[in-house]
C-alpha cells in the first residue's frame, strides 16, 4: 500500500464517516491523496478527517446526501472550487446495515424506492457531478458494488438488484466516459467485519468463512490493494471491470 503514490490527487470518498469507507479515506490519504470526507453524518466525516489528519494527511468533510441532487452539485462545485480539479471519485455511501432482511414479496415499495435512491441513483448523481471537471485532465470513478449479486443472496432483493445495477452502470458510464480520458470500475467486497455487518448477521466473524478459498474473515483492509489500483495510474489501461474481492466465495 505504501508504494501507491496518488501524489495530490483530489479523492471523494462517499459515506466515507465510518465502515468502509472510513478505512478508504485513510488509505488514500496514506498514499498521498487529498481526501474530501463526505457523509450524511458530519459528526462521522469529522471524526474521519480528525484521523487522516492525525497520520500527517490532507482532508476536509463535506456533507452529502448521495440521493439529492442540489446535495450532489454543490458538493462537488465546492470541491473543485477549493482545490480546483477531481481526480478520484469513490461512490461508497450506501445503505446496508439497516436493512431488515425479508422475503422479496414483503419488501415495501418505500423500502425499495430509498434503497435504489441510495445506492443505484446516488452513484449515478455523483459521476455526473465530477464529470466537467473531470473531463479535461481525466480521472478514476470507483463504484463499491457487492458480491450478493453473484451469489444472488436471499432475504434482500432490494439490495442484491441495487449492488446489480452499480455493475451495470459501471459499464455504460466507463463506455462513455473512455474518450475523455475517465476509467470507471467496481468493487465487488463479499461480507467484511465492519460495525454495520456485525449488526447484521449474528455470528458475523464465521459467516460464508467455509465457503472461500481463503477460509477467513474478511477485514476492510482486504480492499485497499484494489482500491488503489484502481486510483492510481497503475489501472490507467483498465475500465468497466467489477473486481470480485471477498477470499474466492464467489469465481467470476
Amino acid at each position: 500500500m505504501s508504494e501507491t503514490k496518488l501524489n495530490g490527487q483530489v479523492t471523494i470518498v462517499t459515506g466515507a464517516g465510518g465502515g468502509l469507507g472510513r478505512s478508504f479515506a485513510l488509505a488514500l490519504a496514506a498514499a498521498g491523496a487529498r481526501v474530501v470526507v463526505a457523509d450524511c453524518k458530519l459528526d462521522g466525516a469529522a471524526g474521519t478527517v480528525e484521523q487522516i489528519i492525525a497520520q500527517g494527511g490532507e482532508a476536509i468533510e463535506m456533507e452529502l446526501d448521495v440521493a439529492e441532487e442540489a446535495s450532489v452539485e454543490r458538493m462537488a462545485g465546492s470541491v473543485a472550487q477549493r482545490w480546483g480539479r477531481i481526480d478520484v471519485l469513490v461512490n461508497n455511501a450506501g445503505i446496508y446495515g439497516g436493512i431488515t432482511r425479508k422475503p422479496f414479496f414483503e419488501i415495501t415499495s418505500s423500502e425499495w424506492d430509498e434503497l435504489m435512491a441510495v445506492n443505484l441513483k446516488g452513484p449515478w448523481l455523483c459521476a455526473r457531478a465530477v464529470f466537467p471537471f473531470m473531463r479535461e485532465r481525466g480521472g478514476s470513478i470507483i463504484n463499491i458494488t457487492s458480491a450478493t449479486f453473484y451469489s444472488g443472496s436471499p432475504l434482500w432483493a432490494h439490495y442484491v438488484a441495487s449492488k446489480g445495477g452499480v455493475i451495470g452502470l459501471t459499464r455504460a458510464l466507463a463506455r462513455e466516459a473512455g474518450d475523455y480520458g475517465i476509467r470507471v470500475n467496481a468493487i465487488a467486497p463479499g461480507f467484511t467485519l465492519t460495525e454495520a455487518s456485525l449488526q447484521l448477521i449474528e455470528e458475523a466473524a464465521q459467516y460464508g468463512v467455509n465457503r472461500g478459498a481463503i477460509k477467513r474473515a474478511q477485514q476492510a483492509d482486504d480492499l485497499i490493494g484494489a482500491l488503489l489500483f484502481f486510483a492510481a495510474p497503475d489501472s490507467d489501461f483498465v475500465t468497466g471491470q467489477t473486481l470480485v474481492v471477498d477470499g474466492g466465495r464467489q469465481f467470476n
